[in-house]
């Protein structure tokens, strides 16, 4: 079996949460209040701070969903892909899609794995030529979204899916910022910490893990 590597997206991948970058073009499409709007950008202070408790941003990110009641996948395909150029890109750190073309140049297939979205984690990740992606699965009936998780891809969901792809793990590469996300970490291999926050710079120095600062934004 061949070795893989795999990316985290917020603050390893992006410098900032991906569902909170796209909550204005929501508002814009009537998907979200101005109330929640505002709500939102309470949560990203609180990303960028890291304040908030891993189950604490588990039950929002579950909680999000909601607002994609009735709302149907090819037109959310639509917005994320028309904010992709203007909001996404310019988030992608440099540094990132270094790593990403040196994995490639050993023949290494690459993938994003997130509890963002599956949608917009699969638009990010058919931008960027990775070759996978990995992300929450809202449930679909009748062509719209119920606002239901099907697959909530947080702590040990993520480092259960690894575990289902065809690949050497043990030979494989994780990428994360979050302690949270020590399951997918100790999955593979070659854990590296990303920009981490304080718990997982205790957690990698402790492991002699890889700690990688990224900064750089991406051409």
């Amino acid at each position: 079996m061949a070795a893989a590597a795999f990316f985290d997206l917020d603050r390893t991948l992006l410098r900032r949460s991906s569902a909170l970058a796209l909550a204005p073009a929501f508002r814009a499409a009537g998907l979200i209040s101005r109330r929640q709007l505002a709500k939102a950008a309470a949560w990203q202070a609180l990303f960028v701070l890291r304040g908030a408790s891993h189950d604490a941003v588990k039950r929002a990110a579950v909680d999000g969903l909601v607002v994609l009641r009735g709302f149907r996948p090819e037109e959310l395909q639509v917005l994320v892909a028309e904010a992709m150029e203007r909001v996404l890109r310019p988030l992608v750190y440099a540094e990132s899609l270094d790593l990403v073309a040196r994995h490639r140049h050993r023949g290494e297939p690459v993938y994003i794995v997130s509890a963002t979205l599956q949608e917009i984690v699969q638009a990010i990740a058919d931008d960027l030529d990775f070759d996978g992606a990995l992300g929450t699965i809202c449930e679909v009936k009748d062509g719209v979204y119920t606002g239901r998780a099907l697959r909530a891809l947080h702590a040990e969901e993520k480092a259960r899916c690894l575990r289902e792809l065809d690949y050497d793990l043990e030979a494989s590469t994780a990428y994360s910022d979050s302690h949270t996300d020590l399951p997918f970490l100790e999955a593979v291999g070659h854990p590296v910490a990303v920009n981490p926050d304080r718990a997982l710079r205790r957690i990698a120095a402790e492991r002699r893990w890889p700690v990688l600062e990224f900064g750089r934004r991406a051409a």
